[in-house]
């Protein structure tokens, strides 16, 4: 029985809109490892904290990062679970969509 198609979430288009920015992916790899500060992001990106704020904005609506403030610092770190909605939207195509040997393509010189 073939599976319905329906059409991603808003969240799964919006993490993977987030993920269409390579500053975006350069930040998501920063926080692998650990939570970081606002001022260490744009000194290790090389970036405006505006220029940087306009971006964690959008890691933030889609949920692939959270926040929280010490002080009069703000904290990023990675939302691990949003992380694992975009892995599993993707695997879905590989467990239900057929994978078709490629075709090789013709010599149109002959």
């Amino acid at each position: 029985m073939a599976k319905t198609a329906s059409l991603p979430s808003t969240l799964i288009v919006l993490g993977f809109h987030a993920l269409s920015e390579p500053l975006r992916i350069q930040v998501l790899d920063l926080l692998r490892d650990r939570e970081l500060c606002v001022c260490d992001l744009c000194e290790t990106l090389g970036v405006s904290q505006s220029k940087l704020s306009f971006h964690l904005k959008a890691l933030k609506e889609a949920q692939l990062v959270q926040s929280r403030q010490e002080g009069r610092w703000i904290y990023y770190r990675l939302n691990l679970p949003q992380l694992v909605v975009l892995e599993q939207y993707l695997a879905e195509f590989r467990r239900f969509s057929p994978i078709l040997p490629a075709r090789p393509c013709r010599d149109r010189s002959q």
